[in-house]
């Protein structure tokens, strides 16, 4: 099978797009033959080993997981030993290492049924954004209806998915981005924008009952600034943080992770880990209409390259998704 293979860090120019040996499932698993995969921040994030420090997790000298990608929507082409819930033939879509590529193989437990209604290219969209925006409003802020929640860097690729679901969950909803993107994030939802170029969210006299961070660009005392005495804060690395390329994100990460320890602090660092309890959920939504993935660009598997450049350079609007044909050869 073809694959974007990378053997060592850098841009781009290290991916090769190359022949290796197609995937078998492993117990529990399901191979898919993938029909779209999304590109998301941390896929170029893993590209470049940056920020440094997680060389420490991903491998010093070169990526312990060679083929790029997470995000995936295809169909099973074979199950695993223990597989009970899927069968060759169904349309699925999920989350696991190396789906830029002809075909993938996924754990059972990160893989659920496309939802009904929505391309390849869609479903693709929602599995690493979904369930982040997912975990960040309803298991850690516990978003409820009547609450004032804000979305800092509402227009990316987790933001819009954050203020649908804010929304859906029945929430007041601010969303930060540039004014280039206001019209798309109040489209999704939102009840009011914030021109980020032009105001500063964290000096203004408003109060909210959730803060859902996902930039990383102010600093925990601003962000607690703008909190209602009994407000939430929720941290998730953004593809825009402060810190540099040797800490990236972490330093804020870290004083959030320490600051969530003491007593009443309502602070939650979030590790969105695949769920396909996360992934059925964010498929009901699909299904009635509380979420619809936006697809801001699509490229095929062979230009790759070109789709993470684009989401690294351009700050590119909610998703950018691979289109994969299903490959003609076994």
């Amino acid at each position: 099978m073809k694959a974007w293979v990378q053997d060592r860090y850098g841009s781009t120019d290290v991916l090769e797009f190359t022949e290796v040996e197609r995937p078998a499932p492993r117990e529990r698993e399901v191979l898919v033959r993938v029909h779209a995969a999304a590109v998301n921040a941390a896929d170029w994030h893993l590209m470049r080993g940056d920020p440094y420090v997680a060389r420490l997790a991903l491998g010093l000298r070169r990526p312990k997981e060679r083929i790029r990608g997470r995000d995936f929507a295809g169909r099973v082409e074979a199950v695993g030993a223990g597989v009970t819930g899927l069968r060759p033939g169904d349309e699925v879509f999920g989350e696991a290492p190396g789906s830029f590529a002809e075909y993938v193989c996924a754990p059972e437990t990160a893989t659920e049924r496309k939802p009904a209604g929505l391309t390849f290219e869609q479903a693709a969209a929602i599995p690493l954004a979904g369930n982040t925006a997912l975990m960040g409003l309803r298991d850690l802020g516990k978003t409820r209806p009547g609450m004032k929640v804000l979305v800092n860097g509402a227009s990316g690729g987790v933001g819009t998915f954050a203020v649908q679901l804010a929304k859906a969950f029945g929430a007041e909803v601010t969303g930060v981005c540039s004014a280039r993107n206001a019209q798309l994030v109040l489209g999704l939802g939102a009840d009011r924008v914030i021109d980020y170029t032009r105001d500063d969210f964290t000096t203004g006299q408003d109060r909210y009952d959730l803060v859902f961070d996902l930039v990383g660009n102010r600093s925990l005392a601003a962000l607690r600034r703008v909190l209602s005495p009994a407000g939430t804060l929720v941290l998730s690395g953004g593809g825009v943080f402060e810190g540099g390329s040797v800490f990236g994100p972490m330093g804020l990460i870290v004083k959030g992770q320490l600051l969530s320890l003491l007593p009443g602090r309502r602070l939650h660092v979030l590790t969105a880990e695949p769920r396909r309890e996360n992934l059925a959920a964010l498929r009901e939504l699909a299904e009635n209409g509380g979420i619809t993935p936006v697809v801001e660009r699509t490229y095929p598997l062979a230009e790759a390259p070109r789709a993470l450049r684009y989401v690294e350079e351009e700050h590119a609007r909610a998703k950018v998704v691979l289109s994969c044909p299903p490959p003609s050869g076994p």
